[in-house]
């Protein structure tokens, strides 16, 4: 199994949310599933490669060339992939994973999730997206998402393109038991 993740790479964010990503990252290693991310060394993503890999998990990294010269790309990956732009890194991130995760993070995570979000509505990405609502961290993109729907942006069905979870022990499951999606939603797509 292999699992996107999307998150931050600040260092100054609250301990909890570092908290809550080592807790995944011991899961996500202690299932023997691999780990795809943005490959960078700071922050959260640093957080959760680090402790994958100290718990003998498996991370591959998909960084731009650009990230890599000012040296925010990781030294100690399983791999790590080096690409061209911001769009090659967004596809990797996603090509042949089970799922994806967005932890708290900020306008590229964000920007990253609403792109996996997009294509799975129009069923060019089929995969369980999972975000985990730290502190209630996400709960105005919730309440977005809700009122999208709500005002006829979305349809109804579209709420099962993600989950929130509040605990990271939830998120495996989350991915497990997500609704199946497939390239026909491309059919329930526009409104």
């Amino acid at each position: 199994m292999r699992i996107c993740v999307y998150c931050a790479s600040s260092s100054k964010v609250d301990k909890a949310y570092f908290e809550a990503t080592q807790k995944l990252a011991e899961d996500i290693a202690a299932r023997g599933i691999t780990l795809v991310y943005g490959g960078g060394s700071a922050g959260l993503m640093g957080c959760i490669a680090d402790n994958v890999l100290k718990n003998k998990g498996q991370v591959v990294g998909i960084l731009p060339r650009f990230m890599d010269k000012v040296e925010w790309g990781h030294k100690n990956l399983t791999q790590l992939t080096l690409v061209r732009d911001m769009h090659e890194r967004k596809k990797l991130l996603i090509k042949d994973v089970d799922g994806v995760v967005a932890l708290p993070g900020g306008c590229g995570t964000l920007e990253e999730l609403m792109e996996v979000i997009t294509l799975k509505r129009l069923g060019k990405f089929t995969k369980p997206i999972v975000i985990l609502n730290t502190n209630g961290f996400y709960d105005h993109l919730k309440l977005l998402l809700e009122k999208m729907i709500h005002e006829n942006f979305m349809r109804s069905e579209h709420v099962e393109i993600w989950q929130f979870v509040d605990q990271p022990e939830d998120i495996i499951p989350a991915i497990e038991n997500a609704p199946k999606w497939d390239s026909s939603a491309i059919k329930f797509a526009a409104v």
